[in-house]
C-alpha cells in the first residue's frame, strides 16, 4: 500500500484505496484496485470526456449521471444529467456531444462537457422496439463513423418476426435510420473493434434453463455485414438447440464464437487494452466484465476477465476477482473502460461504484 500511496503522490490524484471492498479484490502482481470516492447508483456503461468528466448510465434509476473530474478530485460531485429515461444504460461520445440509449429511444446531448449540467437531449431516434426483456443497451461508434445498437432477443429463446431483435444494428446517427449488421445475437451488451485489424468483437449471453454449464457465453467475432451467430438455433457454435434446430429458418452459413465462457457468467461490458502504462503482454488484450450469474445452482462470474493475444489465440484467464466469495456476493462488474493514462476503470452496478485497476510493478 505505501508503494500505491507514492504513486498517487507522484500523479497527484487521490486514489482512493481504503475500501474494504477494493482490498479484499484480487489481481495479478504489480496490479492495485482502487474505488473512487462517489457513489452512482445502478452503474452501467461508461463515457470519459476529453475535459475528465465520467458519464455513467443506470438501468433502474432512469438516470445518467456525470462526475467532474472523477478521476482528480478526492470527493467530486455526482450530477443527474437527465432523468426519466427507459433503462437508459448504454452511452457513448462522439466529437464531444453524449449519446444515451435507453429501452427504445436513442437521444444526443451536444457538448455535453458544457451543458451537462443543464442539457437539452435531441431526439436521433424512439422507432426501437419496445420489449423489456433483454431491452437495455450498450452502444458505441464504430470506425465507419455509424452508431452500434444492439437489440436482445425479446424472450429467452424464440424466433421473432422483427428482425431488429437478437440482433446488432447499425444506425445513422443523423437520421437514426438503422439495418442489421449482425443476427443471431441472443443479447450483446458489450462490444469493441480490434486496435490492429478493426474487426468488431462481442459478447454474447447464452439462453437459461438448458443446465449449469450448457450453453456457454460467447465472444465472438463479426469481420463483415451479414453474419448469422446462431441464435436460437446453434448455442456455442455446436450445440443444436432442442426446439429450433433444423428449423425451416436456420440458416445455411452460421459463426462460431472465438472464445467459449463459462455458462451463466454473463460476460458483458468489453474494452481492448490501448494504453502503455500495463506490462507489454496486455497490449491489445481485451478485457471483459463478468456480471454473474442467476440461473444457475452455483454462482459463476462475478469477475473481469482478459484475453491476451486476442489478435491470435485469445488466451482467457481471469483479471479481478474477488466480488464472489463462496455463493456471497459483494459486487457485479459491468463495464470496463481504459483511460486516457493507461488505467482501467470499472463500473459495478450492485454496489454503485466505480474501481480504478493502476499498475505499478516494473514495466517491460
Amino acid at each position: 500500500m505505501k508503494q500505491l500511496a507514492l504513486y498517487c503522490l507522484l500523479i497527484a490524484s487521490p486514489c482512493v484505496f481504503s475500501s474494504p471492498m477494493a482490498e479484499a479484490l484480487q489481481v495479478p502482481v504489480g496490479f492495485y484496485v482502487a474505488e473512487l470516492k462517489f457513489k452512482v447508483p445502478g452503474a452501467r456503461q461508461m463515457a470519459l470526456t476529453d475535459g475528465g468528466t465520467l458519464l455513467v448510465g443506470s438501468r433502474r434509476q432512469g438516470v445518467v449521471y456525470a462526475v467532474p473530474d472523477a478521476l482528480t478530485l478526492n470527493t467530486p460531485e455526482v450530477i443527474k444529467v437527465v432523468e426519466g429515461l427507459t433503462m437508459p444504460t448504454g452511452l457513448t461520445l462522439l466529437d464531444g456531444d453524449l449519446y444515451i440509449a435507453a429501452l427504445n429511444e436513442v437521444v444526443r446531448i451536444d457538448d455535453v462537457e458544457r451543458t451537462y449540467t443543464d442539457p437539452e437531449p435531441n431526439v436521433v431516434t424512439r422507432d426501437l422496439p419496445t420489449k423489456r426483456h433483454h431491452g437495455w443497451k450498450y452502444i458505441k461508434f464504430g470506425p465507419d463513423g455509424y452508431l452500434y445498437v444492439p437489440v436482445g432477443a425479446p424472450c429467452n429463446n424464440c424466433l421473432s418476426g422483427d428482425p431488429r431483435f437478437a440482433s446488432l444494428l447499425r444506425m445513422d446517427a443523423a437520421t437514426g435510420e438503422t439495418e442489421v449488421w449482425a443476427a443471431g445475437i441472443r443479447n450483446t451488451v458489450g462490444f469493441a473493434w480490434h486496435p490492429n485489424t478493426g474487426d468488431l468483437w462481442f459478447s454474447d449471453n447464452g439462453r437459461d434453463r438448458l443446465g449449469d454449464d450448457v450453453p456457454p457465453e460467447e465472444i465472438n467475432v463479426s469481420t463483415r455485414k451479414g453474419q448469422h451467430f446462431g441464435y436460437p438455433f446453434i448455442h456455442g457454435g455446436d450445440l443444436p438447440d432442442p426446439k429450433y434446430a433444423g428449423h425451416d429458418a436456420q440458416p445455411e452459413e452460421m459463426t462460431g464464437p472465438v472464445v467459449k465462457i463459462q455458462a451463466h457468467s454473463a460476460a458483458l461490458g468489453m474494452a481492448f487494452y490501448t494504453g502503455d502504462a500495463f506490462p507489454g503482454a496486455y497490449k491489445n488484450a481485451l478485457f471483459v466484465a463478468e456480471h454473474g450469474s442467476w440461473n444457475r445452482s452455483s454462482k459463476v462470474g462475478y469477475q473481469v476477465s482478459v484475453m491476451t493475444d486476442a489478435d491470435g489465440q485469445a488466451q482467457y484467464e481471469p483479471f479481478v476477482t474477488g466480488w464472489l466469495k463462496g455463493q456471497h456476493v459483494s459486487g457485479r462488474p459491468n463495464d470496463v473502460l481504459v483511460t486516457p493514462g493507461g488505467e482501467l476503470l470499472i463500473s459495478d452496478d450492485q454496489r454503485g461504484v466505480i474501481y480504478r485497476v493502476t499498475y505499478l510493478g516494473e514495466k517491460d
